[in-house]
């Protein structure tokens, strides 16, 4: 295990113009993210970017507008992750408050269609809709795309993952990420209209959108010009705001930078859910997580919400999560979401049983083997292709090092393998597969994603070859430096600090996330008691011996058969909830001695 070396955040200017009701350490915090006045954490819709700085929306807007007035029938198509999941439920729902009445939805069978707008998806579409919208996939989708021309249907295309070196010949391409064209639906260099909505997509400031963000901004841009053509009555308006809370899970979820942006995005969706005014299946999925709907935050989409939508696209059929999503009957919502905690319960089991594996791999080739290897793929034929991405970022975190886990893809072809790749800062696995592909072509079949998590799939005979190639890519790529894990703090708590007050204004100060990270402190404690909870769990008694005050705290997954006596502790201020009360407590993410 690659263990971290601690640093502290070093603010980055001087807090100003705060109010003496927020707390001077979440001032500092704030501070260390460069948050250094109010109005940068003013998360108002108000301040939202306008969609029409966003490329492609114009094509997409007047397509969608021709097919709601001309009552088209209309599929959206969807990705079996949790992203993709709410972009749909959002896509389905938001055509609906618009007008278009022939609405309906088709996510891939990852093991039957493989992803995103495939030729098979395409062909399995009978009668063949009039129009296809993409969400959270597409740019990737040159054959599924031209399929779908070859049947007559128009295609729009919402994504946000990057671009290959050939777009897809689709009516209309909406995607933050395609910062030129290189390629038109002919394969030659860009037409003039492609690479016009290039050149605007360059100037949309947020390229960090999910793919639900980039929905909702379709979604808006259509609203607004149906407003312009004097298309609804007064009070008549349709309110997108209510597809928020979707929009907000599908961004943590998908582990998308929260920039400022998004940050207006998730913290609009979490009012809503507080407030009571969640679609019933995210109220249901908030509920059997055990997680308060008056103070749910960020990572209670991350942790509780957002797995049990993703475990029906890894083990059965997302169509169970999207229905769940789409529903407006509370009783309906609540037997789907029991339905999906009893499968994320099994794909917990299959996860720990997988990462178990994956960690006695490793344990045999050596800690000096290890230590030989930078780019680290890990296969087992008997391993689940919907599960090897949790155990890439299991193995990711313990080593510090980009991991691959591949399974095969399913069992009628044993011969290919589906590989989920994770990486680490400073390692853009999406560029590095794309490296490989250039150097030793014919060698991935398919590959795409982001700098931090990509697919890919290959022949299993071609996976030693492919293990070394990754290796060598990651050695070039890779220093020392980058390969020692640091995990960063905002520094000590002072004492009488650690108050309910401060725990609340720190959760409430987020959206906490990807890019904009929760707040961790790193302190001197002593051991005053321990005790385990079930089998890998600490609840502990940490004495500040600055001036004698117990500090409850819980540790969570600890490998270690107990603590030391005195020892510095990185943990988040918390609140724990029992029995109707409140108060503060330390969740702890790191020990070392002292």
């Amino acid at each position: 295990m690659n263990t971290p070396t601690l640093r502290r955040r070093s603010l980055l200017g001087a807090p100003e113009g705060w109010s003496e009701a927020v707390h001077p350490v979440l001032r500092q915090v704030y501070a260390a993210r460069g948050v250094l006045h109010p109005g940068q954490a003013e998360h108002r819709l108000r301040h939202l970017l306008a969609p029409q700085a966003l490329g492609g929306l114009d094509r997409a807007v007047a397509l969608l507008i021709e097919a709601i007035e001309g009552d088209w029938s209309i599929v959206i198509a969807g990705d079996y992750d949790c992203d993709g999941a709410t972009g749909t439920a959002v896509a389905v729902r938001g055509l609906r408050l618009l007008g278009a009445r022939r609405v309906h939805y088709v996510i891939p069978n990852r093991f039957v269609h493989g992803y995103g707008l495939s030729p098979a998806l395409v062909a399995s579409l009978e009668p063949a809709p009039q129009l296809i919208v993409t969400v959270d996939n597409g740019v990737a989708s040159v054959a599924g795309v031209a399929a779908a021309k070859a049947r007559g249907i128009r295609v729009i295309v919402t994504d946000h993952h990057l671009p290959g070196e050939r777009l897809p010949a689709a009516d209309a391409l909406v995607n933050p990420n395609v910062l030129e064209v290189r390629a038109c639906g002919h394969g030659e260099p860009a037409c003039e209209s492609c690479a016009s909505d290039a050149r605007m997509n360059q100037g949309f400031p947020s390229r960090a959108l999910a793919g639900v963000g980039v929905v909702f901004y379709l979604l808006l841009a259509v609203r607004a010009e149906l407003r312009g053509r004097g298309a609804f009555a007064a009070g008549r308006e349709p309110d997108l705001g209510s597809l928020l809370d979707l929009v907000a899970l599908g961004t943590v979820a998908d582990l998308v930078p929260l920039d400022f942006n998004n940050r207006v995005l998730v913290e609009a969706g979490i009012h809503r859910i507080r407030s009571g005014r969640a679609c019933p299946g995210i109220t249901a999925l908030v509920e059997a997580g055990r997680r308060s709907l008056a103070g749910v935050c960020a990572s209670d989409l991350g942790y509780a919400v957002g797995p049990r939508l993703n475990a029906a696209g890894r083990l059965e059929d997302m169509r169970l999560g999207v229905e769940c999503l789409l529903t407006d009957d509370p009783v309906q919502a609540r037997a789907l979401a029991e339905r999906l905690s009893a499968i994320n319960q099994e794909r917990r089991d299959l996860q720990e049983a997988m990462v178990a594996e994956a960690e006695a791999m490793i344990g045999a080739l050596g800690l000096e083997g290890m230590g030989e290897r930078t780019g680290v793929s890990l296969y087992e034929p008997t391993w689940h292709a919907g599960v090897v991405g949790l155990v890439a970022s299991k193995l990711k975190e313990r080593l510090h090092r980009p991991v691959i886990a591949f399974a095969p893809a399913d069992e009628d072809r044993p011969d290919e393998l589906r590989g989920s790749a994770r990486s680490i800062a400073g390692f853009h696995v999406r560029d590095a597969l794309a490296a490989i592909d250039a150097r030793l072509p014919g060698l991935i079949e398919r590959f795409g994603g982001h700098a931090m998590a990509a697919g890919l799939s290959l022949k299993a005979a071609d996976y030693p070859r492919f293990a070394e190639a990754f290796d060598v890519i990651a050695r070039e790529w890779l220093d020392e430096e980058r390969l020692q894990a640091v995990l960063y703090t905002d520094g000590e708590l002072p004492p009488g600090t650690f108050t309910l007050d401060l725990a609340r204004q720190l959760r409430d100060g987020g959206p906490w996330g990807q890019g904009f990270p929760e707040p961790l402190f790193d302190n001197l404690f002593e051991c005053a008691q321990w005790r385990l909870m079930g089998e890998r769990h600490w609840r502990l008694s940490l004495r500040d011996p600055r001036d004698g005050a117990v500090h409850e705290a819980v540790m969570f997954n600890v490998r270690a058969s107990a603590p030391p006596p005195r020892l510095r502790a990185v943990y988040e201020l918390t609140i724990n909830e029992w029995q109707g009360r409140e108060s503060a407590r330390l969740l702890v993410r790191h020990v070392e001695p002292a």
